[in-house]
């Protein structure tokens, strides 16, 4: 039996683990979800990496609190290369519960993809490398070293502890398995990373509510100044404009069509597309400012009255060849001066700490996943597909050293 054949025979397995995955409610914040959930989720990574040969498997803690999943395997060739696998278990939090047609933390079909959050990122990319591993069985040439974390989504506390431990993951081939294809079915090499930088806007200009008939007008609202300040962000296009960020980049790559682009974002009929480049140059090759979260009186239940504090969450996705801390410092130096308002960080961490690993991106999220979004999916032929890169990978790995 081959691997393809091997792997459609395994299918139904990954299927039943994702399920038991999925449900569990593993998003990396003790404000909105019980830690005690991640907690399980971690022993389930562990307990099923145990059981495809990494019988050291174990439990780090993280300086956040949280809990990575490490492991080797080792096989006796002294000579052979080793290969790190990453993933991350901890998930986003689900959003509007309304917003999702399948209930978020159960592995629903439709259509033939499997809905759920964490379906795309990551768990079903953990479940690709334990079909892999199967697979494969003991025919596995090369030494295995694992890491599944349990924070990416929030703290990213991998960071800080790679770095310090490097000899526990050092590796000549990294696959950092929370990335994906252009389009299910067609392979795509990912090449460059935008980095993140997420700034929290505070304005305060009222000790308490004012009656907005007796005083509005002359005293200060702190939430039309908010969006009078996040409005500054963008130009008319829609372009990010950040004094020190270079927005005219172009990409050299592959391109992104408009009218793919607006099927995988489910753009609604007559929204226009932002920016004054291609929609290539505009997600992979310059900056974008995301206003993901107000904090402000919600519609219902307000009154009449002059808001004197409001905030608002920036997140700042960062093209190549800037520094997210530059960035960073880029968007909040304006709004100081104004102000009465793909990623995946740990490449650059593995890049520095391991300068002559390969790091290899892969996965099965792609862009009808919807991952970080209601309704997030996964197509069970992307599991299958990359899978069997994964298997063929570790296969060939060693002689293609040679």
């Amino acid at each position: 039996m081959d691997l393809h054949e091997r792997i459609a025979g395994l299918m139904g397995q990954a299927r039943r683990e994702l399920a038991e995955l999925v449900a569990i409610q593993s998003v990396a914040d003790p404000r909105q979800f019980p830690p005690e959930e991640c907690a399980r989720a971690a022993r389930w990574v562990r307990d099923a990496f145990a059981g495809v040969g990494f019988s050291d498997a174990w439990l780090a803690e993280m300086a956040d609190g949280s809990q990575a999943v490490l492991g080797s395997r080792p096989v006796p060739d002294p000579d052979a290369a080793t290969v790190l696998l990453y993933a991350h278990y901890d998930v986003q939090p689900p959003l509007d519960e309304a917003e999702w047609r399948t209930p978020p933390f159960e592995l629903t079909e439709v259509d033939g993809r499997w809905h759920g959050r964490g379906t795309a990122d990551c768990k079903g990319n953990i479940l690709m490398h334990l079909t892999a591993l199967r697979a494969l069985g003991d025919q596995v040439p090369v030494n295995l070293k694992l890491v599944v974390e349990g924070s990416e989504e929030t703290t990213g506390a991998l960071e800080g502890f790679v770095p310090g431990h490097a000899d526990l993951l050092r590796a000549d081939a990294i696959l950092v398995c929370d990335a994906g294809n252009a389009a299910g079915g067609h392979p795509a090499v990912t090449v460059s990373l935008r980095g993140v930088a997420d700034v929290i806007v505070q304005v305060e200009a009222l000790a308490s509510e004012l009656h907005s008939g007796l005083f509005g007008g002359a005293a200060s609202d702190a939430l039309a100044a908010l969006v009078t300040m996040l409005a500054t962000l963008r130009d008319a296009r829609g372009s990010t404009t950040i004094r020190g960020l270079d927005n005219t980049q172009v990409w050299p790559g592959a391109p992104y069509s408009p009218a793919a682009f607006r099927a995988d974002a489910h753009v609604l009929e007559g929204v226009s597309l932002l920016g004054d480049g291609t929609v290539a140059d505009m997600v992979w090759s310059r900056p974008a400012v995301t206003i993901t979260g107000i904090d402000c009186p919600p519609v219902v239940g307000s009154a009449p009255a002059i808001t004197p504090r409001a905030s608002a969450r920036l997140n700042l996705r960062v093209p190549p060849g800037t520094q997210a801390g530059d960035a960073a410092n880029a968007l909040v130096g304006p709004m100081v001066t104004l102000g009465d308002g793909g990623s995946i960080p740990l490449c650059n961490v593995f890049a520095d700490t391991y300068p002559h690993a390969e790091l290899i991106l892969m996965g099965v999220e792609e862009p009808l996943a919807l991952i970080h979004a209601p309704n997030e999916s996964v197509d069970p032929a992307e599991i299958a597909a990359m899978a069997l890169t994964e298997a063929l990978f570790l296969q060939h790995y060693a002689a293609g050293r040679r």
